[in-house]
């Protein structure tokens, strides 16, 4: 998918070289032909004018009466636009991240008298999600917005229709266009998402894509360049400081209070940023701290009860100790795991087992049909043993066979059992999905159960490409007190991987409890159980409650020398805290895991107001793109009539040719889905792409295209001679046909219905 994209941008860039900029100025700078296609996927927000007839590009200004050009591009070539101004606004709360950018682009590659529809690619920073879009076109002052509807209203939506290129290239870049441009106007686009900030050794690190290629930049001396950022850091601690220790662009402080730092970048450039926007901030320090903050329902929320969020961040909390680990890796080495896939995850594990420590016990199974097991029992982590392992691996993981996840699971629980020294970890990596999912999450969770006086085993998952069930993983995970994570980008996924295993295997307090949950009515905690506090990422808890929350609480567990552990944290109330987007994301995920889980419609209708009230794209909602109110009154809302057509033909079909354009374009799914069991069955790798059977129009576009682009090969004209006649005759039948039913949906596409 990507790569398609990447081929799309190079025939663009290739056909941008028709435009002519006037006397002395050079063309923009294009990346070499022959190097990786990720040099032409998009590394920040960028505009792309899609077109389909190649005679078209040229500049609106001065026209260069470039050749005429026999051909079509199909699929269509992406001509990068030019960009003239970019601002962006960041808002960080806890460690999730706002981002508001708002770029202006020209179409300045088409004909004034040409219309073509411009594609839009956002790239976004770790686990982004996109939360809506603005667009405002100033040659015609039409504004397209986005909004989140349930799957029953989408199709009840009049004129609607799927946006085949609004879809995810990578996990973190997703596309979406807007229909019919004019060449050379200017329109203005405004795009919110959400992302993770990543937390390491008592930071809080966030990186936004603000890389802008060469090619995008404006040509022309005149033209004034300027780039603006605003940053906004809320540690939501009071009387903490927060202190930015690293920044990729020259900040300057604007705003600072207790808990809060505001800064700004904005300069006037000769080129673009070519740079991400990379910070890195302190919210803390020394050992652990954190609150818990409360906040009353909004008069809009479907729900009653008041809104809590605890938080712990660890520090750097050095002198704190870790847990002994005992470490079973289950590894799945199914057919579809061949290649890079599996490559990434051996050097992951390896790169883990580097962490361990000798004192440390750790196995691996390795699945497909059967398991193989690294050895018959837990290992001491010495540098013998993982050399050992460096050797097994190499040797024994190939991927071929099936996928049964069930067995190395049950067997990597046996492998823990009969000691109760440090944390018992499961750690499972797979790519596909099985048929027993929920009969693997009940087997874990009676195996996980019975452990009133010792630590139960923590199962932690990472699941890989789109044909595994996250939601699976996700409620396992949550079944066995662990940590998930996954990814749909599996050209590079080690590192994501090695720092889940860092979350998971850091533990400095097991066996976490929060008493004064019991003191409140009608609780739903979002995880639904206290994971362990870890020096790998901060302690988040968030849900409902009826009643009156205590001044202080405590928060228990269990510290590595079994002796208690206690911290009281403050209750304070969320003043100008958007607690319910910041919760949003995790509170959906959660509940979609456990809707998947118990099959309830009313958990899934509970996921679905969620999401509509907060902005949070689901699993059960979809996200569509139409013209505002205003401007849709300008098109025609009722069916045109033959003789209306016939007493004033031109202002008519213009008018009805108009209502067709400005149709409501259903975005992608921007979520995960619930895996794709006739991919695993079939060992489709997580890399490609499920073939589709083509509809059967595709089919005859795509023969007659083929025969048109190769009409000069002499091996097809031989194919084409040995054709019988018969053969002949009903093809062109088949043809005609088509034709007249083409012309009949014309008819209706043109007059809205036959009124005769």
């Amino acid at each position: 998918m990507s790569e398609e994209f990447a081929v799309r941008v190079e025939q663009g860039l290739k056909l941008s070289r028709r435009i002519y900029y006037g006397k002395g100025i050079a063309p923009p700078v294009v990346p070499d032909p022959q190097s990786s296609p990720e040099n032409f996927l998009p590394t920040a927000i960028t505009a792309y004018a899609s077109i389909t007839d190649p005679v078209a590009v040229d500049n609106p200004d001065v026209p260069s009466y470039q050749p005429y050009v026999h051909a079509r591009c199909d699929p269509s070539a992406l001509v990068p636009l030019q960009m003239l101004g970019i601002e962006m606004r960041v808002d960080c709360w806890l460690d999730t991240a706002f981002v508001t950018v708002t770029g202006r682009w020209r179409v300045h590659c088409v004909m004034p008298s040409k219309r073509f529809d411009c594609c839009i690619a956002v790239p976004t920073g770790e686990k982004g999600t996109l939360l809506s879009a603005e667009i405002d076109v100033l040659s015609n002052e039409k504004t397209y917005k986005t909004k989140l509807v349930t799957e029953e209203e989408a199709c009840d939506i009049d004129n609607v229709h799927k946006d085949k290129d609004s879809r995810f290239l990578k996990s973190q870049i997703f596309t979406f266009k807007i229909p019919h441009v004019s060449g050379g106007s200017i329109f203005s686009v405004n795009v919110n998402w959400s992302q993770k900030l990543v937390y390491k050794d008592g930071k809080f690190h966030l990186n936004v894509p603000f890389r802008f290629p060469a090619y995008v930049t404006p040509v022309g001396k005149e033209i004034t360049k300027r780039e603006k950022i605003v940053l906004n850091m809320n540690s939501c601690v009071n009387g903490g400081e927060v202190a930015c220790s690293y920044s990729s662009h020259p900040l300057k402080v604007i705003h600072r209070e207790s808990g809060k730092l505001s800064c700004e970048y904005e300069a006037e450039v000769p080129s673009w940023s070519r740079v991400d926007f990379d910070v890195s901030f302190n919210v803390s320090s020394g050992d652990l701290s954190g609150h818990v903050l409360v906040k009353s329902p909004s008069p809009w929320d479907s729900d009653d009860r008041g809104m809590f969020c605890l938080y712990l961040f660890p520090g750097t909390t050095k002198h704190k100790q870790i847990f002994r680990r005992r470490v079973v890796f289950v590894i799945d080495i199914s057919g579809s795991m061949k290649w890079k896939p599996l490559e990434d995850v051996k050097k992951a594990l390896l790169e883990s087992l580097a962490k361990l420590e000798p004192e440390d016990v750790f196995n691996i199974i390795a699945f497909n049909d059967n398991i193989l097991e690294f050895s018959t029992k837990m290992e001491f982590a010495t540098d013998e043993t993982i050399s050992a392992v460096t050797e097994w691996l190499d040797s024994n993981l190939i991927a071929s066979g099936g996928t049964n996840m069930l067995l190395p699971l049950i067997q990597a629980v046996k492998l823990l059992e009969g000691s109760k020294v440090g944390v018992p970890l499961v750690y499972l990596v797979t790519d596909g999905s099985v048929e027993n999912e929920r009969e693997i999450c009940n087997a874990m969770k009676e195996c996980c159960s019975g452990h009133e006086k010792s630590i139960s085993p923590r199962i932690s998952t990472f699941g890989i490409g789109s044909f595994c069930n996250h939601y699976f993983l996700q409620m396992l995970a949550r079944i066995g007190n662990g940590y998930y994570d996954g990814t749909n980008n599996t050209d590079s996924f080690e590192h994501q991987m090695s720092r889940l295993f860092d979350s998971a295997s850091s533990t400095i307090v097991a066996n976490t409890t929060f008493d004064a949950l019991k003191l409140l009515r009608s609780v739903e905690l979002f995880p639904s159980q206290i994971p362990d506090i870890t020096l790998g990422q901060p302690l988040i808890l968030s849900g409902r409650y009826k009643g009156q929350f205590p001044d202080e609480v405590e928060l228990r567990g269990t510290l590595a020398d079994m002796s208690c552990f206690t911290i009281e944290l403050t209750v304070e109330k969320a003043k100008d805290i958007p607690l319910d987007k910041v919760l949003a994301r995790r509170q959906i995920d959660e509940l979609t895991a456990q809707a998947w889980f118990e099959d309830k419609k009313e958990l899934q209708d509970k996921v679905m107001r969620l999401s509509i009230q907060t902005g949070f794209p689901s699993e059960y909602t979809q996200m569509v793109l139409s013209l505002k109110d205003n401007d849709e009154e300008k098109t025609i809302e009722r069916p045109v009539s033959i003789k209306e057509i016939l007493r004033n033909p031109s202002y008519q079909i213009q008018k009805q040719m108009s209502r067709n354009i400005e149709r409501t374009s259903l975005l992608g799914k921007q979520g995960f889905g619930f895996g794709n069991l006739a991919a695993t069955l079939k060992n489709i790798p997580p890399w490609m792409e499920e073939p589709k059977e083509p509809e059967g129009a595709e089919i005859l576009i795509r023969a007659a295209s083929g025969v048109v682009d190769r009409v000069c090969c002499m091996c097809c004209l031989q194919c084409l001679s040995r054709v019988s006649d018969q053969c002949t005759i009903v093809f062109s039948q088949i043809c005609a046909a088509l034709a007249c039913f083409q012309c009949l949906g014309c008819c209706f596409e043109v007059c809205g219905c036959l009124d005769l």
